[in-house]
């Protein structure tokens, strides 16, 4: 890559805490060099709703990766989610009057297929591309050369409200720093987790965040359904809280530190000692009964998932299952349960496809930062092979996820 464009940094700014990832790369791929995690203060549901309180906590995140990068950053990929996310799949399709498909023909049903009436509150996030088709044949990747009398193409637009997007913007602002670009959670996460094979089989994306759970569908190698699902891992804290009257953050400690998803996995004769609200003394629990207040909320959040699928008709699509990812999904039992609810293989997504500092961020947390750096990768190298025209376009992604399938 060129001096001085091979630094930058994923930000996730989630519910329940603040991920900054500050990658090097260079044209082997893509480094992790510093890693800052931090409280989130300021967002619910994947929105913020304070200004001050999510900029202290970005400046907190990126301040400790800076450290233990060793150098500064000025700009960053910003993640988003939240209940305002709208997407649908848009379809446009054109004659062609030559003997071949020209590069002028590509652009133009491309743009017939944007052209779709977005309300002045929503912006465009995401167009992506899904196939061509060419005179009835379909799942072509590219039509360029091809012979054909008609030209159809099939996108994903992924929208945001105005507001949301422009406050997380802000935010990031008054932390000190530039947005390159606002990017969808749950497609960044694919990023990091998802392998060629899986996406052309068909796979589920489920990242459980801490306010929301993020929802995406990939099919032939396309994204084909994206959603956001007003569940996530605070409520599962919150049933504890509320079931043991305890407070919120020792619900959260022993659902890190004995929760189990699916009862049938616990263990009756485990006791687990907590403190009891407004109370000095402690009690002690089974740790079955634990698990038993998890399961409800957990079973809730996958059905929730399971009827989205159900309703945008591509559960048997799915072919190589569900991969399960953000901080609920290393829940003892989760997978167990979500192959329960959806009657499908499951598995946890663990960030793949960087080296450096790859101990550090094996584990679903980070998922989301992890591919929010592959994402804005994609984006320079991209940039850079179009500039030099260079054949080796796309070649590194390509062996990335190679890489991640082995």
């Amino acid at each position: 890559m060129a001096k001085g464009k091979n630094r930058f940094v994923g930000l996730d700014v989630g519910t329940t805490k603040v991920c900054a990832i500050i990658c090097q790369m260079d044209r082997d791929g893509v480094d992790v060099v510093g890693i800052g995690l931090h409280p989130c203060q300021g967002m619910r549901e994947g929105t913020v709703i304070n200004i001050e309180g999510t900029a202290r906590s970005i400046k907190k995140a990126v301040e400790d990766a800076e450290i233990m990068a060793g150098h500064q950053v000025s700009s960053v990929y910003a993640g988003i989610s939240g209940g305002h996310i709208r997407s649908f799949n848009s379809h446009g399709a054109i004659g062609i009057k030559h003997k071949e498909i020209l590069a002028k023909d590509i652009s133009k049903v491309m743009e017939t297929a944007k052209a779709v009436a977005i309300s002045q509150d929503r912006e465009v996030l995401h167009i992506l591309n899904q196939e061509f088709i060419v005179d009835g044949q379909r799942a072509i990747r590219e039509p360029l050369g091809m012979s054909g009398r008609r030209l159809e193409a099939k996108i994903h637009i992924v929208t945001a409200g105005t507001c949301a997007a422009q406050n997380v913007v802000r935010c990031v602002n008054k932390a000190g720093l530039e947005v390159k670009e606002i990017v969808l959670q749950s497609l960044a996460a694919s990023q990091a987790v998802l392998g060629v094979a899986e996406m052309d089989l068909g796979v589920g994306l489920i990242d459980i965040g801490g306010g929301t759970t993020d929802l995406a569908v990939f099919h032939r190698g396309s994204l084909v359904h994206t959603a956001v699902l007003p569940l996530g891992g605070n409520h599962i804290t919150s049933d504890i809280a509320i079931g043991l009257r305890t407070s919120a953050e020792e619900a959260e400690r022993i659902k890190k530190r004995f929760g189990c998803a699916l009862a049938g996995l616990s263990d009756m004769s485990n006791i687990i000692e907590l403190v009891t609200l407004g109370e000095r003394a402690t009690k002690t629990i089974s740790q079955k009964l634990l698990a038993e207040i998890i399961e409800a909320r957990a079973e809730e959040i996958l059905e929730l998932a399971h009827q989205e699928i159900v309703g945008a008709g591509l559960e048997e699509k799915m072919t190589a299952g569900l991969v399960l990812t953000g901080g609920s999904a290393q829940l003892d039992g989760m997978t167990e349960l979500a192959e329960m609810v959806f009657g499908l293989r499951a598995r946890v997504g663990i960030p793949g496809g960087v080296g450096g500092l790859v101990s550090e961020v094996l584990t679903p947390v980070y998922a989301t930062g992890v591919g929010l750096v592959l994402y804005g990768y994609d984006q320079e190298a991209y940039a850079e092979n179009e500039e030099n025209g260079s054949w080796l376009k796309g070649l590194s992604r390509r062996l990335r996820y190679w890489l991640t399938d082995f």
